[in-house]
């Protein structure tokens, strides 16, 4: 128990002196930020210090379970999608256990499916090209070294409040994005639809 408290502080001072630092070297900019980026930001680098790697701070993972088929959690994803007003735009398996190189070991399934808002992608892009980097919305399906299975996809808070507020439109937008992406990836990994 003491190790664990002795962490969290440790954790909260980082957050503190980050705090600071940020008030000092960027000023009033910090707060113009959406009311929710420094927190946020402050649980990305947690989780970073945590397992020392970047892109599993910024993933959202649901595990399959273990009667729903492949094809089952692409058709659920589509029909989730569609009711968000989002369509399916791309199914691309990348791995599907066969070798990719002399060694004859086999891969892990891999497979990933890319949903769009074509309306919502254009206010995006017209608000900075820089969200073309984030489209389409991507969702993978990965087979895991024990052979389970995960969905998983980037964690949408930095994208909507990792900067200046977004407008009222907008912020409805992305939320309707998120809200969807996640529904059809735990809806997909329970094969519901």
């Amino acid at each position: 128990m003491g190790f664990l408290k002795g962490v969290f502080t440790f954790i909260g001072l980082i957050a503190v002196g980050a705090m600071l630092f940020a008030a000092v070297k960027f000023g009033g900019s910090v707060s113009s930020l959406d009311s929710k980026a420094m927190g946020l930001y402050m649980d990305m680098f947690g989780k970073v210090l945590e397992t020392g790697r970047s892109a599993d701070a910024m993933s959202r993972w649901v595990k399959v379970e273990n009667d729903v088929s492949n094809e089952d959690i692409r058709d659920s994803i589509e029909n989730i999608a569609s009711e968000g007003n989002m369509a399916l735009v791309g199914d691309v398996t990348i791995f599907n256990g066969d070798p990719i190189d002399s060694s004859g070991k086999p891969t892990k399934y891999a497979r990933t499916f890319s949903l769009c808002s074509r309306p919502i992608a254009q206010t995006f892009l017209d608000f900075s090209m820089a969200f073309g980097a984030f489209m389409p919305c991507r969702i993978m399906l990965q087979e895991d070294d024990n052979g389970d299975r995960w969905l998983h996809t980037m964690d949408m808070g930095l994208m909507i409040h990792g900067g200046k507020p977004l407008s009222p439109k907008m912020l409805k937008m992305a939320e309707n994005v998120r809200d969807t992406v996640y529904r059809a990836m735990d809806m997909a990994a329970k094969g519901d639809f």
